[in-house]
């Protein structure tokens, strides 16, 4: 305040431009804070930005469907998006990107992988705190559930299905649920441990779901081989 305060009286600036600058500075800073506290309580590993995916290496990911989707439209329509790929494709990173321009709209977001999500729930069993845990599930705006597929955690007990549909139908038409997965939706049965639950899963998810599903090749191993290119 002492600066403004300072160049008002050398610019002879009216009371009222001083005052409309310092509530403008103040709201400014309220809003940044809130962002950074949406982007801490998000939980999110990273700051993925989509200016730094390189979409002219990955052919497979229509660059104007995705900046569409960045207007983040889909969020108050309570649609899902679904981003399906092998390893090493980018979905991850453009799903991540997608919830950090939700946390700088200060919507509700959470980041977690199926794995850590299953986990938290299974032992939630065990301590009868199932409900508490899935509110931080349920709640929020957007729910970024990363990496479906990858870990083989979900498929040792098939009460995780029944764990997984409470989410996704906990969630249905109420909120934006983001799915990153390296599986198809036939072998999401084998992979969640019950076939017959996961039937009402992907019919959830696919029902309200905007789906990407990306062919083409893998980053890392694009940046792999260029390493060992350059060193030999």
């Amino acid at each position: 305040m002492d600066d403004e305060l300072a160049r008002a009286a050398q610019e002879s600036s009216p009371p009222t431009d001083l005052l409309e600058l310092l509530f403008t500075l103040e709201a400014n800073a309220l809003i940044q804070r809130r962002i950074e506290r949406r982007i801490k309580e998000s939980k999110l590993p990273d700051r993925k930005l989509l200016s730094d995916f390189d979409f002219v290496f990955q052919k497979g990911v229509d660059k104007t469907r995705i900046m569409e989707l960045a207007k983040l439209d889909f969020v108050d329509r309570k649609q899902g998006v679904i981003i399906a790929g092998n390893s090493g494709t980018g979905k991850s990173h453009i799903a991540k990107a997608l919830l950090l321009l939700g946390c700088r709209k200060t919507y509700r977001c959470r980041y977690t992988t199926a794995a850590d999500m299953l986990r938290e729930l299974i032992a939630s069993l065990a301590d009868d705190t199932l409900d508490k845990k899935l509110k931080r599930y349920l709640s929020p705006d957007i729910l970024l559930i990363d990496e479906v597929g990858f870990d083989r955690l979900e498929q040792q007990d098939a009460g995780n299905a029944n764990l997984f549909h409470k989410v996704i139908d906990g969630r249905y038409c109420k909120g934006s649920t983001m799915i990153t997965t390296n599986i198809d939706f036939k072998e999401l049965g084998d992979y969640l441990g019950d076939p017959v639950i996961t039937t009402a899963i992907v019919d959830r998810m696919v029902h309200h779901s905007i789906i990407f599903n990306i062919e083409g090749p893998s980053w890392r191993l694009h940046e792999s081989q260029q390493l060992n290119s350059n060193e030999s």
